[in-house]
């Protein structure tokens, strides 16, 4: 009973279009004040807000942050997708592949999904719809390349399930790299098939001739600095050479760097991308200091201990409970962000998947495909809402239509994960 009034509370709140730090933060003040023993309880609150922001674990998040802003404002994104588009040649669906190919660049150096849309969106649409492809390999391949970007480090939103879950930041940002790649295999051989056997989703034009010269130094000069940032980021954690926070430090370094090098950042520009990264990191900051607090009501309160109990008693099997996790998050998804599901699900479920005996790195990366999803899902999925707001002469009808393929894709990925536990666990047991 207590679980359900403290959850109802806080849905309630969120209803009402209140914003969810404060949402949590209302909450917390009413559950410390009646069970922590009143103003006592409150001093405690502000005490347990602070220790949880007080720690190295949650550095990686600005300093990711800071290095999409950096590459947002450079325009360096735009050079890059040009020297992919060139090594594609008279490939079918070629520009739809350029999109899965950037996706997965574009997510090595954003981490976020809106981004990733942003980006992709204001440099391919306007050439596919000129070229006269149709919604399904234009809309359809942007849409589910933005979901590469949480899948792929640097992904601020894997620091924040890292942080509240309590698991190794380190093993989920190596944990979601070979299945962020399946997902991008998965929709290649997908915009494959799908062009091959219907080509006037994406008409076949001649692509002008590259000399290899042109396209090894294009290559060198906006592809190479993307392998050097991905080095600095996931080689030195994997080497062993760093933890989350130094690679989080030296990849945020080196892209300011390379920005710095190609001459595109100005005073102006420099002082948006602090402006915008102190903005996102203060709100993501509020958020987690009040979920925080509110798993540590839930468990004071014995609502989390009682869930558990519950869930053992009953005779249901694990991946069952497992499935039935996962229902939840795709019905949530459709109703809100992945920040707000992961702080309201988190303090519930990883008591239990400790307790049935799952591997925290495994769920977490099945957890984060599962939200990504929830950007692609209506009413309220975030990526349809960005999408639009780049292509307003496109409905949201075509632009859910488009999504839908992806949205299928990446439950077939997370399928496979969840059948197979060694493709998440593979790269963290190999790590150093």
């Amino acid at each position: 009973m207590i679980l359900l009034l403290i959850v109802g509370m806080l849905l309630l709140l969120m209803a009402s279009g209140l914003p969810i730090a404060f949402c949590f933060i209302a909450v917390n003040i009413l559950g410390v004040y009646l069970f922590w023993g009143g103003q006592v309880g409150i001093e405690q609150l502000a005490i347990s807000m602070h220790a949880s922001l007080a720690s190295f674990v949650l550095l990686p998040l600005p300093l990711f942050i800071l290095m999409g802003e950096l590459i947002a404002e450079s325009g360096f994104a735009t050079d890059m997708l040009d020297a992919v588009d060139q090594w594609l040649g008279k490939l079918p669906g070629r520009l739809s592949f350029v999109s899965v190919a950037g996706g997965v660049l574009i997510a090595t150096l954003t981490g976020t999904n809106i981004a990733s849309i942003s980006l992709l969106g204001d440099v391919l649409l306007p050439e596919m719809k000129r070229r006269g492809y149709k919604e399904p390999m234009s809309l359809g391949p942007i849409l589910g390349s933005s979901c590469l970007a949480m899948m792929i480090p640097p992904s601020a939103p894997a620091v924040i399930l890292g942080a509240v879950a309590e698991i190794s930041v380190g093993k989920i940002l190596i944990g979601i790299i070979v299945p962020g790649l399946l997902m991008a295999a998965i929709y290649t051989v997908y915009i494959l098939t799908r062009c091959t056997l219907q080509p006037y989703l994406a008409p076949a034009y001649e692509a002008p001739h590259v000399p290899l010269s042109q396209k090894l130094l294009k290559s060198s000069r906006h592809i190479l600095p993307v392998g050097i940032i991905i080095f600095l980021v996931i080689g030195v954690m994997f080497l062993g050479i760093a933890g989350p926070s130094e690679a989080a430090a030296t990849g945020a370094l080196g892209t300011l760097i390379i920005c710095a090098a190609r001459r595109t950042l100005n005073r102006e520009k420099i002082i948006r991308v602090v402006r915008n990264t102190l903005r996102i990191t203060v709100m993501m900051f509020m958020i987690m200091a009040g979920s925080k607090a509110f798993s540590q009501i839930l468990a004071y309160t014995g609502a989390s201990v009682g869930m558990i109990e519950f869930l053992t008693s009953v005779s249901i099997s694990p991946v069952i409970t497992l499935i039935t996790m996962q229902i939840i998050l795709l019905i949530l998804g459709c109703l809100m962000d992945a920040v707000s599901i992961m702080m309201i699900t988190l303090p519930i479920f990883m008591p239990i998947v400790r307790e049935l005996g799952f591997d925290p790195v495994w769920f977490a990366v099945i957890f984060m495909i599962n939200v990504d999803i929830g950007g692609l899902t209506p009413p309220f999925g975030l990526s349809l809402f960005t999408m639009k707001g780049i292509a307003p002469d496109y409905s949201m009808q075509d632009i859910i239509k488009a999504s839908v393929p992806f949205l299928f894709l990446d439950l077939l990925a997370m399928a496979l994960i969840i059948m197979f536990p060694a493709i998440p666990l593979w790269l963290p047991s190999v790590m150093r």
